[in-house]
């Protein structure tokens, strides 16, 4: 197959000292791996928080209760700490999930004006920065472990041919060594929060469970999650850098503009997001089973393939493909906000280092 470069002006450029592959130092990556993280949070995060309450308000939350969180960069599983009230007006110490509002809601929008009419508009992001503590640096470790690898790998930007499958294998390494180091930590904030334990009773706790079970217990759920985000990462890359690949090359620039890197994040973040929506449906089933079996301390019942094939029997294959509106219009954006965002602020400093460096 015949490959195309580009000129001298692609910014997969030469390292200097203290520079990535990407012509920017590590703390600039982090920084635009943060910013980006945290951009895409603030956006995404009230889609989510209006999920959660239309959904509490049709079947109520009970103390005890598993259900998911997403800030647009990670699930996270979440503990109903209190059982639903009556009244009518928003108590302080309510937690934003369980907050009734004097007239019902009957959809996304109507959601959306009456939580800032009664509640103000900080309570779009309830919940949101308990869920940065680990958000935030899982993204850091994925987008810096993903750069890496591609320049381990030997990818060049603006090249087509033979270079397609670099950012499959880059993507896919990234986010598996991303969600093996951050599955611990998250396993041990639901056990935290689920069990409502202190700090010394989780650290005796996982002192027990290591011991009956072994170290690998830490890790318990890494299954579900793997299948479903490693192929997706994989598929993200490949679509990303092949069209910002093929932009490159007609345009004959070294970069792309913010609305071809937003377009190009939600195409792909869609094409990953419905060829691995069955893997999505199980890995939100196994996470609340995982939160369920760390709530009553008590073994899983029952394997990932074993959960795929009582799905099928149950509910047909169609069920390993439900949520698929509701999937592509959270994937989609947050892809876009996070890729054009991160884009841009490397495309900044590499700039500056190199009006500096002149």
């Amino acid at each position: 197959m015949e490959c195309k470069r580009m000129d001298k002006n692609t910014d997969a450029v030469e390292t200097n000292d203290g520079m990535t592959g990407n012509g920017i130092t590590p703390v600039q990556q982090m920084i635009s791996s943060c910013s980006g993280a945290f951009v895409t949070s603030v956006f995404v995060t009230p889609l989510d928080v209006i999920k959660i309450r239309l959904q509490s308000q049709k079947k109520p939350l009970v103390k005890g209760q598993i259900f998911q969180y997403c800030n647009g960069l990670m699930d996270h599983v979440c503990v109903c700490a209190v059982n639903g009230g009556s009244s009518l007006s928003p108590a302080p110490e309510c937690p934003w999930y369980k907050r009734p509002i004097p007239k019902p809601l009957t959809g996304t929008a109507d959601a959306f004006f009456k939580i800032l009419k009664y509640e103000g508009v900080a309570s779009l992001w309830s919940g949101l920065p308990p869920t940065l503590v680990m958000a935030i640096p899982a993204t850091v470790i994925y987008f810096s472990c993903y750069e890496i690898c591609r320049k381990k790998l030997g990818y060049h930007e603006g090249l087509e041919g033979s270079d397609w499958w670099k950012p499959m294998i880059a993507g896919a390494s990234a986010r598996t060594l991303c969600v093996t180091v951050i599955s611990p930590i998250e396993m041990i904030r639901t056990k935290l929060q689920s069990e409502q334990l202190s700090y010394n009773q989780i650290w005796k706790s996982l002192g027990q469970s290591i011991k009956t079970g072994g170290v690998t217990m830490l890790w318990k759920g890494l299954g579900p999650t793997l299948l479903r985000d490693v192929p997706f990462s994989a598929l993200y890359w490949l679509s990303y850098e092949s069209m910002k690949a093929r932009v490159l090359l007609q345009r004959g620039t070294s970069k792309m503009t913010f609305a071809e890197s937003f377009t190009a994040g939600a195409v792909s973040g869609t094409i990953a997001g419905i060829l691995t929506l069955p893997f999505d449906v199980i890995k939100t089933h196994r996470q609340i089973e995982l939160g369920e079996v760390l709530k009553e301390n008590k073994n899983a019942t029952r394997s990932t393939w074993k959960l795929m094939m009582k799905m099928q029997a149950d509910h047909g294959y169609h069920a390993l493909f439900t949520g698929l509106v509701p999937r592509t219009i959270k994937v989609a954006p947050a892809c876009a906000i996070m890729i054009s965002s991160y884009e841009y602020f490397k495309a900044y400093f590499r700039e500056q280092n190199r009006l500096n460096n002149s």
